[in-house]
């Protein structure tokens, strides 16, 4: 980064990546950021525009439930320069593999939680007043009574 080039304090990229200042440090520390996090003369974090990019990238990343060391791989990819994008194309393929297998589990399990909604809905609506149903006696049994 050249020296005239913005430098940012840790605060200011915790207020723009909306990463706590304990996870930038825990990211420093465990080998994430594709750049060295320099220090200012008196020992401070200084963070360029270039950081708080790829500090964005890791949070869309890690939100997708990316594991840390394929992000560190991934990174790793990336320091290395030009040459190698077959292997960074490689691994974002499978990441995105494994994202869309979550989300068709998620849309499962969302199915099933929308029909207990709907379920219970009709439930309550039978029984609120001005229904003419009224209450049913302990023990009765609708045909669209819950399984589980």
């Amino acid at each position: 980064m050249p020296d005239n080039a913005p430098s940012l304090s840790i605060g200011q990229v915790a207020d723009r990546t909306g990463l706590s200042v304990h996870t930038l440090r825990f990211y420093e520390r465990e080998g994430v950021m594709v750049n060295p996090v320099r220090r200012d003369a008196g020992g401070r974090r200084v963070y360029s525009e270039d950081d708080v990019g790829w500090l964005t990238l890791c949070t869309i990343l890690r939100a997708s439930d990316m594991p840390l060391p394929v992000l560190r791989e991934y990174m790793e990819l990336i320091r290395q320069g030009e040459g190698n994008e077959e292997e960074r194309l490689a691994l974002l393929h499978r990441h995105r593999r494994d994202v869309v297998a979550r989300i068709r589990r998620l849309t499962e399990c969302l199915d099933l939680v929308d029909h207990k909604v709907g379920v219970y809905e009709d439930i309550i609506d039978r029984s609120a007043p001005g229904h003419g149903c009224g209450p049913r006696p302990a023990g009765a049994r609708d045909a669209r009574q819950e399984s589980v």
